[in-house]
């Protein structure tokens, strides 16, 4: 697949329904937008077989001890402590060839796997750390896939909720630490890494290419446009930098606080 190929799919997808969108090949897609022309075959084999093994699971076991036996047991999948801030551990393809990776990456299997499976299961954006909900008959638990899937118990949500700097109000309150984001929302917090961390590291056409992933993904948020002009201004493409403000500006119902940064840069075309 091609980077226009990739797009296109992408495009495609970020206009279907949340209960329609096709998380696995949209995953896929944007690993293979960032890095065109290699063989996602390593992500459809494991998926495959983290399905099948989840249903027979399924069937004999709790849906959460389903879960972290397949995704952590069986399938070996757990989170790079060794190595956290390596890139592989944000591309799907590479995650899938090493068995690790961020929870970003990691809870992407587990929600296939788990919608394929018939379990009920969603993404927690948890503060600094994404997390799996899954629905059990005495009610929804918290799995954490970095950790090879197991249980997160609520006193150590709130334990990790305070140490990320929340408000021991919020921090006892579960119906908010665990609150479901859609598959959407999970792949587009995995751009949200990459970009953040590109961003980081200086490497601006790689930042501008997942904060451009999350356009599509998404086309109704102006938001990842700013991202979009704040990598290409600092690459110097600086009609590029004005084009995704306009974008943004165009989508946007509110104050434009960034009017500010759109003549800055028109300064520096003149």
């Amino acid at each position: 697949m091609t980077r226009e190929e990739a797009q296109a799919f992408l495009e495609t997808a970020g206009t279907a329904p949340d209960q329609d969108f096709p998380l696995l090949e949209a995953a896929i897609a944007c690993a293979l937008h960032d890095q065109p022309a290699r063989d996602p075959r390593a992500v459809r084999v494991m998926a495959n077989h983290a399905a099948h093994r989840l249903k027979e699971r399924a069937a004999l076991e709790s849906p959460d001890d389903a879960l972290t036996e397949t995704m952590g047991s069986d399938l070996r999948l757990t989170g790079d402590l060794l190595n956290y801030h390596d890139a592989s551990n944000t591309d799907l393809i590479q995650v899938a060839e090493r068995r690790r990776g961020l929870s970003a990456a990691l809870v992407i299997f587990y929600l296939d796997a788990a919608q394929r499976a018939g379990l009920e299961a969603a993404a927690v954006d948890f503060p600094n750390h994404i997390l799996l909900r899954v629905e059990t008959p005495e009610g929804p638990v918290a799995l954490d896939p970095f950790s090879h899937g197991r249980l997160v118990l609520p006193s150590e949500l709130t334990r990790r909720a305070l140490l990320a700097g929340l408000t021991p109000h919020v921090a006892d309150r579960l119906d908010l630490l665990m609150a479901p984001i859609t598959s959407r929302q999970a792949l587009i917090r995995l751009q949200g890494v990459q970009y953040a961390r590109a961003l980081h590291d200086g490497d601006y056409e790689h930042a501008e290419r997942a904060a451009l992933r999350c356009t599509l993904l998404n086309p109704e948020d102006h938001r990842p446009w700013l991202d979009v002009a704040q990598a290409r201004e600092r690459q110097g493409a600086l009609n590029g930098t004005l084009e995704a403000l306009r974008r943004a500006r165009g989508q946007d119902d509110g104050p434009h606080a960034y009017m500010a940064t759109m003549d800055r840069v028109r300064m520096r075309l003149n």
